[in-house]
């Protein structure tokens, strides 16, 4: 009796992935990269960023296209709402950094997905940004991540898949250790 083995898919390419950690390995000042955002203010609380280029394996490196990204606030705060706030901004980050892990991890230990659904909410009390209580926080009091996936795979190895990811993220890194952030005047 013949098993057929149906080759796992989730749109991740494990082997170049592990063949850049491999090469990396071999040259580590190759793995320090540097990602950068430009903003333009357009008006009240609007700006523009944009992301097109950023620095790593020893050169500067280009999108294959400029990204281009609205942010302000909404109109409970005066405002004219043209785009999501900067914390939704950190949100989405989030989301997607450990959703596009779950999808690298899923595909390396050969678990095929069928679907990942991502609820994620931050909680904050605005008193601190609106400098009404110098004790209240101006970030987020705390952020609530909630996944649902479909993979053929069991409820401990999803978990796994979820922990794996955490683990490796750049985003949750970002959100739950100190990290030294410079601002200065040019």
């Amino acid at each position: 009796m013949q098993t057929a083995t149906q080759a796992i898919d989730n749109g991740v390419n494990v082997t170049a992935l592990l063949g850049a950690r491999e090469a990396l390995a071999q040259a580590p000042e190759a793995a320090r990269f540097t990602w950068r955002a430009h903003c333009d203010w357009v008006m009240g609380t609007h700006s523009r960023v944009a992301v097109e280029a950023f620095h790593g394996l020893g050169e500067t490196q280009q999108h294959r296209q400029r990204f281009t990204f609205d942010v302000d606030h909404p109109a409970v705060f005066a405002a004219e709402d043209h785009g999501p706030t900067p914390v939704e901004y950190v949100l989405v980050g989030l989301a997607g950094c450990l959703t596009a892990g779950i999808a690298a991890v899923a595909q390396h230990r050969g678990i095929q997905l069928r679907s990942i659904r991502a609820s994620v909410e931050g909680s904050m009390d605005i008193q601190g940004i609106l400098g009404m209580d110098p004790e209240v926080r101006n970030g987020f009091d705390d952020i609530r991540v909630v996944y649902e996936i479909d993979a053929d795979a069991s409820r401990a190895e999803i978990e796994a898949l979820v922990a794996q990811s955490q683990k490796r993220s750049a985003v949750y890194d970002l959100l739950t250790n100190p990290t030294h952030v410079m601002v200065s005047v040019k």
